[in-house]
């Protein structure tokens, strides 16, 4: 069957930081556009990118993703992209001054989280602001994981 044209469809998610969550404390996300070459965007669509090195920053008024990767796309020939170069973040001015001040004021940082596509096909990144966890936060999420795993497995036994 085919979707009704008011149900939302799913987000395809193309590359994911899974270990942001665990080293950082997220307070806010932002979606965020990226400035991307053509084929930018056929590597993205193939699936192979990576951002779980990457970070955000801050220059001259715009965000700016750097060190993701995105892999060359063969069928290009000479007019490849370079595989780790900065990409642009397109936000609102207001966003752009909100993280700004939180990471100039407060030392957070900016994470991205994942890179998809939305339902119009526009790539899209899950901007994240955090602060860095410490030793000990970590180890008390790993402990609360894991309680919560066990917790399951009991309940799913005793139904």
């Amino acid at each position: 069957m085919a979707p009704k044209g008011n149900e939302r469809t799913v987000k395809r998610v193309v590359a994911e930081n899974r270990k942001a969550r665990f080293s950082y404390e997220i307070v806010d996300t932002y979606e965020a556009g990226l400035v991307l070459t053509g084929t930018e965007v056929k590597s993205l669509r193939e699936g192979k990118a990576n951002i779980s090195e990457s970070y955000a920053t801050d220059e001259g008024g715009e965000i700016w993703l750097i060190n993701s990767y995105l892999p060359e796309y063969l069928q290009a020939n000479r007019f490849n992209h370079e595989t780790r170069r900065r990409r642009k973040l397109l936000l609102s001015k207001r966003e752009v001054n909100r993280l700004q001040g939180a990471v100039n004021r407060e030392g957070m940082s900016l994470i991205p989280l994942r890179i998809y596509f939305n339902e119009r096909g526009r790539a899209k990144l899950e901007l994240a602001l955090g602060k860095g966890k410490k030793l000990h936060d970590k180890r008390e999420t790993s402990k609360e994981r894991d309680w919560n795993r066990q917790k399951n497995r009991l309940l799913k036994e005793r139904g």
